[in-house]
């Protein structure tokens, strides 16, 4: 089953839910609003004194009841680290399985660098063991790409493998640039 796109009252992305936990949250009456081509129906129970099956109409987007709260912190996590360099090695430039690849901190955290966003890129094994504990310039491979955080609508495209083209559609409309992995 699909994965939905959980907004908050003022459009700004917050999650992904299950389609169960929409449904839910539809029966409660939380839903707001919905964005793009309604899902296939989730039917539900027929009721004994009417004869009639429940069904919900599921939309890939959904705004949620409650309070609009500013700002979202972007966990950093190797999965999208590694989407949003596009499975590439930042150092030779060779794509690669993600089992291949390893989180490289550009000015290494021995040294004073930061676990964040700007400064770890994708890295194949053997450039990271080559870079060891040095910065690029000292060790003579120059980054292919600067790193950068990406804002909380590219994030949420980052967090999922399967994105519908409705979700793309309203999260790539915030997207700060044009993005290689976003076609």
């Amino acid at each position: 089953m699909q994965n939905i796109l959980k907004l908050d009252l003022a459009g700004q992305p917050r999650g992904w839910i299950t389609a169960q936990e929409a449904v839910s949250a539809y029966a409660r009456g939380d839903v707001v609003y919905g964005v793009g081509e309604p899902l296939p129906p989730i039917l539900g129970g027929i009721q004994r004194l009417t004869g009639k099956r429940s069904r919900i109409d599921l939309q890939p987007i959904i705004a949620l009841q409650g309070r609009v709260r500013p700002g979202f912190s972007l966990p950093l996590c190797n999965r999208t680290l590694f989407r949003r360099d596009d499975h590439r090695c930042l150092y030779c430039g060779h794509q690669h399985a993600r089992a291949d690849l390893t989180r490289d901190h550009v000015l290494p955290t021995s040294r004073g660098g930061t676990d964040r966003w700007e400064n770890v890129v994708a890295a194949c094994r053997r450039c990271n063991w080559q870079k060891d504990n040095r910065t690029p310039e000292e060790a003579g491979m120059p980054l292919l790409a600067v790193p950068f955080r990406p804002n909380t609508w590219e994030w949420h495209f980052l967090a999922k493998e399967r994105v519908l083209a409705d979700q793309m559609d309203y999260l790539s409309q915030q997207f700060k640039a044009e993005r290689a992995w976003a076609h």
